[in-house]
């Protein structure tokens, strides 16, 4: 595998500038963040995670340091963008932790080369989007932005206002897509990797139902669900549980799946 000299890199992908980190050495752990995040929001778990592994930790399309000409982001778009990375590395098997749409992304990816992702841990993820969320992403527009989430926004995304802007009508317009995740039964269970599905309880857009759906359709699967768990429910006092947890099971210390 090609590594660069220095964490931080940004190469050309798919029409679009992508910046990304390398951290350790090993073998390749891929983690995506959520839509609206960056890079940047694993650096609480770089120091936690095994010495095994060597972090490959990407700004999506138009997120963080990453640009985005097209100002299009779909999920299947961004798979073939890390996807891009990867082979820009040279790394041809991986294993990989997503949160929400990285986590999305990481389906899609799953799904166009099975072969290639040997272990993922799916976080808040989800197949389709029911209507609660749908109802959120109606709400999700500049307009309703905060000071605070104005301030949380600047310092993740390195390229002013506009991309801002972007990513919020991006966000907004997800309440109107059908195509990009539509994952089917059939289709997830084309998907070959050990998969850990994570979900928490109270959920606001992706109830309980859609990760029980999930881990019925994988082959491979096994389902945690957080109690008391919102979107995205690693941090705080969970962090290092989970980071246990996601270790413990990439290895593949857990036992063969149930009947």
């Amino acid at each position: 595998m090609k590594t660069p000299s220095s964490p931080g890199r940004t190469e050309t992908i798919n029409g679009m500038r992508m910046y990304y980190e390398i951290h350790g050495q090993g073998e390749p752990l891929l983690l995506l963040h959520g839509f609206t995040g960056a890079g940047s929001d694993w650096e609480p778990f770089i120091s936690r995670l095994p010495a095994e592994y060597q972090l490959v930790i990407p700004d999506m399309r138009g997120h963080g340091r990453s640009t985005n000409p097209s100002l299009e982001f779909t999920h299947r778009q961004s798979a073939l963008d890390v996807f891009g990375l990867l082979d820009l590395l040279s790394i041809e098997k991986f294993k990989a932790i997503g949160v929400s749409c990285g986590g999305n992304t990481l389906l899609h990816m799953a799904t166009q080369q099975p072969c290639r992702v040997e272990a993922m841990v799916l976080v808040s993820a989800t197949a389709y989007f029911p209507q609660q969320a749908r109802a959120i992403m109606r709400q999700f527009t500049v307009d309703n932005m905060t000071a605070e989430e104005w301030q949380l926004m600047r310092q993740r995304h390195k390229h002013g206002d506009d991309q801002i802007r972007a990513l919020w009508s991006q966000g907004n317009g997800f309440k109107d897509s059908y195509l990009d995740m539509n994952f089917t039964p059939p289709y997830l269970s084309t998907i070959t990797a050990r998969t850990l599905i994570v979900n928490g309880d109270r959920d606001p857009f992706y109830p309980v139902n859609i990760p029980v759906e999930m881990r019925a359709a994988i082959p491979n699967s096994y389902l945690w669900i957080v109690p008391n768990g919102g979107h995205g429910p690693i941090g705080g006092d969970v962090k290092d549980h989970f980071i246990d947890t996601a270790s413990r099971f990439l290895r593949g210390e857990w036992g063969s799946r149930r009947g």
